[in-house]
């Protein structure tokens, strides 16, 4: 079916589909039929059609009382994104690397819209209240991992991102004026790597560098992660920054990257 712009080769069937399995969350687990037509604007009765397709494919299942439930089948197209993404293997050893070297978490996203991805982690110790694993999506404006992938960005993307919608105030820390916002991206460019603080969650410190493709691109942040009751700012960007670099420069090179540039 065709979508409202012309476009012949768009599927609006399938786009329909991803959206109600993309309703399951964390506050929607085991949601209703009615829930999920209210939850994506939908009709019942495509709503109903949409899960029956699910059902026979094996990613959700019905519990027999009127709700539905993802099936661990889902899981596999995650698996299906790390197999096929040589990022993600090679990032492993230089996470650990860099895990043992600040005995604090180490993670690896990517930007995917007005948010980032988590697509590998190493956790250390627990640091923040909210559960953090791959494929955990945060604002890309609150993070140190944002502002690293949105630094590097191409204008038009850092237009969407900041503009698309409000940004919000994770936390009273949290930059939501645009200017603001737009010069710590310069300043993040300028020195080569970011710090947050607080911004993504009180008590939360951060920092993260670029890591590059062959062709010299920005494809992933690389993060070192901690609290601000074992850790300032100043100490993360004397002990930490380096050995945070230094482990994106060295991933960025199994990758194909030159040498480092601005």
């Amino acid at each position: 079916m065709a979508s409202d712009d012309g476009d012949r080769d768009y599927v609006q069937s399938l786009d329909r589909g991803i959206t109600v399995l993309l309703a399951f969350d964390a506050e929607h687990p085991e949601p209703s039929l009615a829930e999920l037509a209210q939850l994506t604007g939908f009709s019942r009765p495509a709503v109903r059609r949409f899960l029956i397709t699910l059902e026979r494919m094996g990613y959700v299942r019905s519990n027999g009382a009127g709700r539905w439930s993802l099936t661990p089948r889902v899981l596999s197209i995650g698996q299906h994104y790390t197999e096929t993404h040589a990022l993600i293997e090679l990032a492993q050893p230089h996470l650990l690397s860099l895990a043992e070297r600040t005995s604090e978490s180490a993670s690896l996203a990517t930007l995917d819209g007005d948010e980032v991805v988590y697509v590998a982690r190493v956790p250390v110790r627990r640091i923040m209240s909210i559960n953090v694993s791959v494929g955990t999506r945060v604002p890309a404006h609150a993070t140190s991992m944002g502002r690293v992938l949105l630094a590097w960005a191409p204008p038009v993307v850092v237009d969407e991102v900041l503009t698309g919608r409000p940004l919000r105030a994770v936390t009273p820390n949290t930059l939501t004026d645009l200017d603001d916002v737009r010069a710590e991206l310069s300043r993040v460019r300028a020195q080569g790597w970011s710090i947050v603080s607080e911004e993504l969650e009180i008590g939360l410190l951060s920092a993260s560098a670029p890591v590059r493709d062959r062709s010299g691109e920005v494809v992933a942040a690389l993060a070192s992660s901690t609290s601000v009751g074992r850790s300032d700012a100043e100490t993360l960007r004397r002990d930490v920054v380096p050995l945070l670099v230094d482990a994106a420069d060295r991933l960025s090179a199994s990758l194909g990257a030159a040498e480092r540039v601005s």
